[in-house]
């Protein structure tokens, strides 16, 4: 799945996500702008139809109830009224009274009005709503066929009283609207985002190159100053173990020799100088593998590890080392756990003042994993000085470049956890 890592993928990625997002924030504002816009012409309808068809056409007497007044109107103006949306048509008065409708059964009916349409009888002007078609006077309204909108307004009649004038419009026309506005800018948004992925993908892929190119360079110069530093521990480390390592040798020889020929106090003195050389000899040896480790395929990374952590158990430090799963391992992975072991190790050596610790290398997965774990006394993240363990943050940018993790745990008085993943391939 590296490909997941591209960053040409992830732009492209990215580009689709915010593809779909403006498509739906662009479909849900075009919905909106189209309902208002279909709400705010079938207002403009209901009140051009209103003030300029039904107010100059009621008749006196309508507002107490004459037929022949209901029966002139009906005739006059019905056909004026059921325009375009226009599904049907009531006048109301104050009193909840519907006075005419083209449902000729509701004529006479009284129901109570609610408070926006008092509010619309009161003061004037044009509200609208969907229609509640479960209300007893929209039962002939239900058979139409999907949600209507009605809109009042306000009329008087030739005796001066206000009147409820109201219309119910399909939505058809609402979904129409927003249809249209969403066939308007859909494609100039769409084209838009698509124009800017298409033009910024090849800049994206350039800039990508160039730092994978950046990033290959930074790994070989790392990778150039590590075997620069190997190669002078490997000469510095043959210079002590031919040079001093083999005086030291030769003069422990020597005193052994010259105190089995000699009797008395001074015997004990020279086997006590022997002594001491002999230790500083061991330490001396132990530094040799601390400045350059042996050829881990040749003697093992198990072998090294013990060559490592003598210095702790010689130093009453107890020490539980297990190391599995680097035979087939391959040298570079093998060489980066090594590495950090030896960081970690000597962490634990000058810093900790641990009386226990455990190091493990296993495998897991395609990773192999080394865990430096020591019960000292810890340190709180973010207080230390630049030149604290700068040797594990060195270790730390080799294993990013290998494409592996290293984390490191602690806490003031509860120790140290160091865990690395190398992945094997």
């Amino acid at each position: 799945m590296r490909w997941l890592k591209n960053p040409v993928v992830q732009f492209l990625a990215t580009g689709f996500v915010m593809l779909v997002v403006v498509l739906v924030a662009t479909s849900a504002l075009s919905r909106s702008a189209a309902d208002e816009e279909a709400v705010a012409d079938a207002r403009s309808l209901t009140r051009v139809l209103g003030t300029s068809v039904a107010e100059p056409a009621v008749p006196r007497g309508l507002v107490d109830g004459d037929a022949a007044a209901i029966d002139r109107l009906d005739r006059t103006a019905l056909d004026r009224l059921l325009v375009d949306d226009v599904l049907r048509i009531k006048i109301w008065d104050v009193g909840g009274t519907v006075l005419y409708s083209d449902r000729t059964e509701l004529i006479g009916a009284v129901y109570p009005l609610d408070e926006d349409e008092l509010e619309v009888l009161r003061d004037g002007g044009t509200d609208a709503e969907l229609s509640d078609l479960s209300k007893p006077e929209n039962r002939f309204e239900r058979d139409v066929g999907g949600d209507l909108l009605e809109v009042y307004t306000r009329i008087e009649s030739p005796e001066g009283e206000p009147l409820l004038f109201e219309a119910y419009l399909g939505v058809d026309r609402i979904r129409e609207s927003r249809a249209q506005v969403l066939a308007r800018f859909l494609p100039i948004t769409i084209g838009s985002i698509l124009a800017l992925v298409v033009l910024s993908t090849p800049l994206v892929w350039l800039l990508s190159r160039r730092i994978s190119r950046a990033a290959r360079e930074r790994e070989q110069l790392l990778e150039a100053a590590v075997r620069a530093s190997d190669g002078e521990r490997l000469r510095i480390a043959r210079d002590l173990h031919d040079g001093v390592v083999q005086d030291l040798a030769g003069s422990s020889m020597a005193l052994s020799t010259v105190a089995a020929r000699t009797a008395g106090p001074d015997r004990a003195q020279l086997e006590e100088v022997g002594r001491s050389l002999r230790v500083s000899m061991r330490s001396l040896r132990s530094l040799l593998v601390e400045i350059y480790p042996p050829d881990l395929h040749t003697a093992g990374l198990a072998a090294a590890v013990d060559d490592l952590v003598a210095p702790l158990v010689a130093a009453g430090i107890e020490v539980d080392a297990d190391v599995s799963g680097d035979q087939d391992a391959p040298r570079s992975a093998v060489a980066l756990v090594w590495r950090v072991a030896q960081e970690a190790v000597r962490n634990v050596v000058r810093h900790s003042r641990a009386t226990r610790m455990s190091l493990t290398v296993h495998r897991q997965g395609g990773a192999l994993v080394l865990e430096v774990v020591d019960d000292g006394v810890g340190f709180a993240p973010g207080t230390l000085v630049a030149t604290d363990r700068f040797g594990l943050r060195a270790a730390e940018s080799l294993v990013h470049e290998h494409g592996g993790s290293l984390e490191v745990e602690s806490a003031p008085g509860s120790g140290t956890m160091v865990r690395v993943e190398v992945p094997l391939a």
